[in-house]
């Protein structure tokens, strides 16, 4: 891969990769709700559930759209279902530390998403779908064989990572700000909204 692709290449990882979009969004109501540390599998989760999709498709999977076009459509929609059931899960999320008067059924409900969980939802994930296919379609060359196809995978998890960590970070940071049971509950219903609303622009051309 000539140098001047690679940083284009690494350029579209890292806008592709920091933008709001369903991973952010998820790792930033995470942060707030549960710490930055708590939120580590979860961040874990998205960077290596991506790479692997990443590798999947630059290994041939990408040719299963070609071939049957409504697959494409169908892995949009049940994308779009899961993330209305976290933007619930959202909404109804608390502190994870509040099991205090009563609340403690409630407090052992809400749990930050698993590494499992999270690497498993980017097979799902609309978003994740256009940038592994972007990345194919513009930058890597069809017969560039294994080994390119595994760079740019390597590539953009090293970039990935610390790109949503930044959403899950912040998140932590204002932690202390949203302390009060009414602000934290209005922080995760617009956390769920704009979860919500993302799915538009992914969903337009379904």
């Amino acid at each position: 891969m000539p140098v001047d692709t690679l940083m284009a290449f690494a350029l579209f990882a890292l806008v592709s990769s920091i933008t709001p979009g369903p991973n952010n969004l998820m790792l930033l109501a995470s942060g707030v709700n549960f710490g930055f540390r708590a939120t580590l599998p979860h961040m874990l989760g998205i960077s290596i559930g991506f790479m692997i999709l990443v590798l999947a498709v630059g290994t041939g999977l990408a040719g299963l759209f070609t071939t049957f076009p409504w697959l494409y459509a169908v892995l949009k929609w049940a994308g779009a279902a899961y993330l209305l059931y976290l933007a619930w899960n959202i909404a109804n999320a608390g502190p994870l530390e509040d099991k205090a008067a009563g609340k403690a059924e409630k407090a052992e409900q809400a749990r930050p998403m698993s590494f499992m969980s999270a690497a498993a939802f980017q097979w799902v994930n609309p978003k994740a779908w256009v940038m592994a296919l972007g990345a194919f379609s513009t930058y890597i060359p069809a017969t560039g064989g294994f080994l390119i196809v595994a760079l740019a995978a390597g590539i953009f998890a090293a970039i990935n990572l610390p790109s949503v960590g930044m959403w899950a970070l912040f998140g932590a940071r204002v932690r202390h700000l949203l302390k009060v049971e009414r602000n934290l509950r209005i922080f995760n219903y617009g956390m769920a909204l704009l979860l919500v609303l993302s799915l538009y622009p992914m969903l337009a051309t379904a």
